[in-house]
């Protein structure tokens, strides 16, 4: 059995407000800055760039087709946007029949399928949130639910042979896999790992391991399947998500940002970072 390891992480970039859906693209780490519109490109010296300003200002998450064009999740209008390549966002999807609720994380796999959670119903008195849905946008434009009762759907990776998809159920504390049939419906419902904490953004690595993100725990740990915990990076505020990438595709890129609950997301505090460590494994699979 490995020995469960504690690394610290080296500060990349300063004063996001919020980092969240981080994807290596292009040599550079791409993430939405949740509460400016704004998707920012890093590249590893930690230089940064506004590359794109959203008509969204949370949530909204970012990856691309195979053929390169950008997709946008913009989650409370209930629409998936499309980049041409004169740099006009068109709608690719209308989810709105689907759900009012917003919608959250998108990963497409390398069939071109697009997975996209959120949504579902009306969160309970009280709740911030109701129970996540998993949809299906397959390359031919039809749109339908493939996954519910998603205990707050977060993070996605799909498995670099597109036969796995895992989600981060944050308020069941675990995360959960099902398996990907030839049309892209997902069946086969089983928890992959019990967690201790919450896990929000995912990747997934060469030798099968899953590095989630934990707001409240304030760390970023790489889980096998069955949920035990190989590696952990504890940073000092709330962690949101992480991405494997770099050259080799072994740097774990964290977006962590001082947490201080949904009604303050939304604020002028610029407490967001990302930051990098080297990772034991490199990236694989989607995003």
């Amino acid at each position: 059995m490995q020995k469960q390891s504690t690394t610290q992480a080296r500060l990349l970039t300063t004063g996001l407000a919020f980092g969240e859906s981080p994807r290596w693209h292009d040599g550079r780490l791409w993430l939405c800055n949740w509460g400016t519109g704004e998707i920012v490109a890093v590249d590893t010296d930690g230089n940064r760039e506004i590359v794109l300003t959203v008509p969204a200002v949370l949530p909204y998450s970012i990856d691309w087709l195979p053929d390169g064009r950008l997709l946008v999740v913009s989650g409370r209008e209930g629409l998936l946007l499309r980049q041409e390549a004169d740099g006009s966002l068109v709608t690719h999807a209308d989810l709105r029949p689907l759900s009012k609720g917003p919608w959250n994380e998108i990963v497409v796999d390398g069939r071109g399928n697009i997975y996209v959670n959120g949504g579902g119903p009306a969160p309970a008195p009280g709740e911030h949130f109701g129970p996540g849905t998993i949809v299906l946008i397959t390359p031919d434009g039809a749109v339908r639910q493939v996954a519910e009762n998603i205990a707050f759907a977060n993070g996605m990776a799909v498995t670099r042979d597109n036969k796995t998809l895992i989600i981060a159920e944050s308020h069941a504390n675990r995360l959960t896999a099902f398996d990907i049939a030839a049309d892209g419906t997902l069946s086969n419902r089983r928890v992959w790992a019990d967690l201790d904490g919450y896990p929000d953004g995912v990747c997934l690595d060469a030798e099968g391991a899953v590095w989630y993100a934990d707001v409240p725990n304030k760390h970023c740990v790489r889980v096998r399947e069955g949920g035990e915990a190989l590696q952990t990076v504890t940073v000092d505020r709330g962690c949101f998500a992480c991405m494997l990438g770099g050259a080799d595709r072994k740097t774990l890129f964290i977006a962590a940002a001082e947490w201080r609950g949904f009604e303050h997301m939304v604020s002028d505090a610029r407490t967001g970072q990302v930051l990098s460590v080297e990772a034991p494994a490199p990236g694989v699979g989607w995003p």
